[in-house]
């Protein structure tokens, strides 16, 4: 359950930044930007705050090239469902959506890597702390 709650957040976290439709923080931000300032600025500082708990996390635990190869995996299964023709790649909208869920996959995975390799393994990690 754990896996699909980071999962979910992170999902939440990109499309609030940004999706095809009118409700993200992109759209907002350029709107109301000159009447709403202090708001947008607060907004986005939330957003990058997430990010960077996000970011840090799956760099540290799967690294560039994990998150290279999570994303190589989803762009090959993107490329199967298409090639069967069950996903079409025409449409703008829901390309949006894919890049956006394929995202999510790679920060849900890295933020979620240690409790992934617990139940692969059965051995914990564990930080060296300096003390």
């Amino acid at each position: 359950m754990g896996l699909l709650l980071r999962w979910v957040v992170a999902f939440i976290l990109l499309a609030a930044t940004f999706n095809p439709t009118e409700w993200n923080y992109t759209t907002w931000a350029m709107t109301h930007y000159a009447d709403q300032l202090p708001m947008a600025v607060l907004l986005g500082l939330l957003l990058t705050i997430g990010y960077i708990i996000y970011l840090r996390a799956t760099l540290r635990s799967i690294g560039g090239f994990g998150m290279f190869l999570v994303l190589a995996v989803i762009a090959a299964l993107i490329w199967v469902l298409y090639d069967y023709k069950m996903l079409d790649l025409h449409n703008p909208t829901m390309n949006t959506w894919i890049a956006l869920l394929a995202l999510s996959i790679v920060l849900g995975i890295g933020l979620s890597w240690s409790h992934i390799r617990r139940m692969l393994s059965g051995q914990y990690d564990i930080d060296d702390v300096d003390e």
